[in-house]
């Protein structure tokens, strides 16, 4: 037996805000609210929803009363997939991404971004799955 990972919860300040931004940055739609709470995901019912194979993952914003402090554990990777990284990059940042230095050093395949509430997020170049 085994699990599948159908949602990633994330911490935050705003969590209207925030998953406003991870809206556009993933092409998600606002699956749900409640008080303090949003989900978002793909806007296409997934394959496998409803039964055993893969689903796009959720993302739910949760407001807490903390900030974020130190370098996350655990972070989103992107891929472009109707443009190149540099393309990708410029357009996340015209979003509210800001560049992150958490000493990846400059020549990764990579490009380490924080999100409009500090959380690091990667950028790699296109590749397929």
């Amino acid at each position: 037996m085994t699990s599948k990972f159908t949602e990633l919860a994330i911490d935050c300040a705003d969590p209207e805000g925030l998953a406003g931004f991870w809206c556009l940055v993933l092409g998600y739609v606002v699956q749900g609210r409640e008080e303090g709470l949003v989900t978002i995901g793909s806007p296409e019912v997934p394959e496998g929803k409803e039964r055993p194979g893969p689903v796009p993952p959720t993302l739910t914003f949760a407001r807490v009363p903390e900030g974020k402090s130190v370098k996350n554990r655990l972070h989103i990777d992107v891929n472009p997939t109707d443009t190149d990284q540099a393309g990708e990059v410029a357009r996340l940042l015209a979003l509210g991404a800001r560049h992150a230095d958490v000493g990846q050093g400059d020549d990764v395949g990579w490009v380490t971004l924080h999100d409009p509430e500090g959380n690091e997020f990667c950028v790699l170049a296109t590749r397929c799955p």
